[in-house]
């Protein structure tokens, strides 16, 4: 990928975030990017393209993220998901899932079609949890409670206080360390 390329997916993700998806336009985008209209239409001919760019790329930085925990202990991909997805959006995990989650939020306005990428993702991340070395009942419900704890975040639906939601997450891990019978 190159780098203006990179450039244009950061920062229509950055528009994403912090102005919403009524904002995310070639035009605004451009604009973030310090880059002219026609050197955003050479990478991206059109904002669905640009919207499947992204998720792409964000696809594939998450297989890269658990994949790397195909040989740990039983467990450690399921892990590895509740860690990402309830970390503060401050550190670059927690970054990554919140771009992940504005390509999903414009993905589904867009077209069902741009979904496929992420839904293809999920199966494949569903499939690992379900052979991670314990329970796959519990791992799944770990990776739902996961995915739930992301998305309330994301649109500020009541989260744990900062009391319980240490105690949540470490519940949530001990799930995760749970042998099958």
């Amino acid at each position: 990928m190159t780098g203006a390329r990179d450039k244009i997916l950061d920062a229509a993700e950055d528009v994403l975030l912090d102005e919403g998806a009524v904002n995310l336009t070639l035009e605004r985008v451009a604009v973030a990017a310090g880059v002219s209209k026609g050197g955003l239409l050479y990478h991206f001919r059109t904002k669905h393209a640009l919207i499947a760019g992204m998720v792409e790329r964000l696809m594939r930085h998450f297989a890269e993220d658990y994949e790397e925990h195909q040989d740990e202990e039983p467990g450690a991909a399921v892990r590895a998901f509740l860690t990402g997805s309830t970390q503060s959006p401050a550190s670059e995990t927690g970054r990554r899932h919140e771009r992940l989650a504005a390509a999903v939020l414009a993905a589904a306005t867009l077209g069902p079609d741009l979904l496929t990428p992420i839904r293809d993702y999920y199966a494949r991340l569903q499939h690992r949890i379900e052979t991670d070395g314990i329970d796959p009942a519990q791992a799944t419900l770990v990776r739902l409670a996961a995915d739930g704890w992301f998305y309330s975040r994301l649109f500020g639906f009541a989260l744990p206080s900062q009391k319980l939601g240490p105690e949540v997450r470490e519940a949530l891990t001990a799930m995760t360390q749970t042998r099958p019978a």
